[in-house]
C-alpha cells in the first residue's frame, strides 16, 4: 500500500492533506483496523461557528461510541477557518485542503476517496443540521445495512427550521427530480448522507459534478449500478444566519441536474465501465 505523507502538496490533485497531529497519513491497515464510520465535512470560509460545529461533531461521533474518522475538507478557504482543526488538535480528524476553490462536491470526492471507514458519508460543516442525526443513522445500519441513509427534511419526525424561499426551492426541485428520473427518494439536498463502502467504490469513479448536485448524481448513479435500499432519517435543521442559497446557485444546480439526465438517458454515460 502507498503511503501518504498528510504533509505533502498534491500539486497535481490540487490539494493538501494534513493532519491535526502532523504524523503520516495511511498507515496500512488489515480490515479489522477499519473505522466503523468516515465522515467527511466539506467547507467553504464557514464563519465564526466552524469551531463549535466540528467540536459538537466529534462530541456526537464520541457519544455513539463506534470507531471514526471525521475528514474535514477544506475547498479553498481563504478565511483563519483552515487553522481550526490543528486548533482542535484531536487525532481523529484529517484535514484536507484543496489548493482552489472547486466546488462542494469535489471537496465531497476528495474525502470519499481518502475515507477508510466500511461506512462513508458527510454532513454539512455550517452547523444548520445537527450532528445528533449521526445517532439514527448509525442504528439504522446495524439494523438494516442499507446502501444509503439519507437525512429527509420531509420524515415525520424531521424539525426544520426553514425560511419560506428555500422551502419553495425545495419543493419545486424535488418534484422535477421526481419527473426526471423517477427516484423514490423524498429528499436528495440535505447535506448528511452515511453509504455502505461498497456503494461509494462502485459509484465514485462514475460520478463528475463537482458542485451542488453531486447529491442526486449519487443516487442516480448507484440507483443505475443496482443499489435501491435508501433509507429516510429524521434531521434537526436549525436556523442559519447565512446562506449560499442564491439565484446563481440555483441555476447552476438546475444546469447540473439536467446535466446528469443528459448523461443518464441520451449518453448512458454511467453504464459504461470504469
Amino acid at each position: 500500500m502507498v503511503e501518504v505523507n498528510f504533509s505533502d502538496e498534491l500539486e497535481d490533485k490540487g490539494y493538501v492533506v494534513v493532519s491535526s497531529t502532523q504524523s503520516k497519513a495511511v498507515i496500512p491497515f488489515t480490515d479489522g483496523d477499519r473505522p466503523l464510520i468516515s465522515i467527511v465535512t466539506p467547507y467553504y470560509n464557514p464563519g465564526i461557528n466552524f469551531e463549535a460545529a466540528i467540536r459538537e461533531m466529534v462530541d456526537v461521533l464520541d457519544s455513539i461510541g463506534v470507531s471514526y474518522e471525521l475528514i474535514a475538507v477544506s475547498d479553498g478557504s481563504s478565511d483563519s477557518s483552515t487553522e481550526v482543526i490543528t486548533k482542535i488538535g484531536i487525532s481523529t480528524i484529517k484535514d484536507v485542503y484543496h489548493l482552489r476553490r472547486q466546488g462542494k462536491g469535489s471537496a465531497l470526492r476528495t474525502g470519499l476517496a481518502l475515507g477508510r471507514g466500511r461506512y462513508l458519508g458527510f454532513i454539512d460543516a455550517d452547523g444548520d443540521i445537527d450532528p445528533k442525526a449521526l445517532r439514527a443513522f448509525v442504528g439504522t445500519v446495524a439494523l438494516y445495512d442499507p446502501d444509503i441513509v439519507l437525512g429527509s427534511k420531509r420524515h415525520p419526525m424531521s424539525e426544520v427550521v426553514y425560511p419560506p424561499i428555500r422551502r419553495l426551492y425545495s419543493t419545486v426541485y424535488q418534484l422535477l427530480i421526481k419527473a426526471l428520473f423517477g427516484l423514490s427518494v423524498r429528499d436528495t439536498q440535505t447535506g448528511i448522507k452515511l453509504c455502505r463502502r461498497e456503494v461509494i467504490e462502485e459509484v465514485l469513479p462514475r460520478m463528475v459534478e463537482k458542485r451542488f448536485a453531486f447529491d442526486l448524481e449519487l443516487f442516480v448513479v448507484a440507483r443505475r449500478l443496482g443499489y435501491d435500499k435508501f433509507f429516510e432519517a429524521p434531521v434537526v435543521i436549525r436556523e442559519r444566519i447565512t446562506s449560499t442559497i442564491n439565484w446563481r446557485s440555483v441555476v447552476y444546480t438546475l444546469v447540473d441536474t439536467l446535466a446528469i439526465f443528459y448523461r443518464e438517458r441520451v449518453l448512458h454515460f454511467y453504464d459504461r465501465r470504469m
